[in-house]
């Protein structure tokens, strides 16, 4: 049971990147997923959730209008579509699935700076 980031790096303010998690170990069409993110010396914030069939969806405040949560049950994969990337959204950026008392993934740095 486990869950693997990717997509992360670096890129300049205003630009994009798409992160992905991809599930394995259980039946993830079953459960909601969501991604969090932890800047240094900050406290871990909630970016994104979406409902087991794709809906409902959230944002957290910081990040609604940019960024969209999106996933594929075939592929057992959940996305986070970055838009418009500024400084402060550089962190370590966490999938959770809603499995059982909650599973985290290793997390995966995004970094925005020109």
């Amino acid at each position: 049971v486990q869950l693997v980031e990717s997509g992360g790096g670096l890129v300049q303010p205003g630009g994009s990147l798409r992160l992905s998690c991809a599930a394995s170990g259980f039946t993830f069409s079953s459960y909601g997923m969501s991604w969090y993110r932890q800047a240094p010396g900050k406290e871990r914030e909630y970016v994104a959730r979406i409902g087991a069939a794709a809906a409902p969806v959230s944002y957290g405040d910081s990040v609604r209008g940019r960024f969209t949560i999106s996933r594929d049950n075939i592929l057992s994969t959940v996305y986070l579509h970055m838009n418009n990337l500024k400084p402060e959204d550089t962190a370590v950026y966490y999938c959770y699935a809603d499995y059982k008392m909650g599973l985290w993934g290793q997390g995966t740095q995004v970094t925005v700076s020109s």
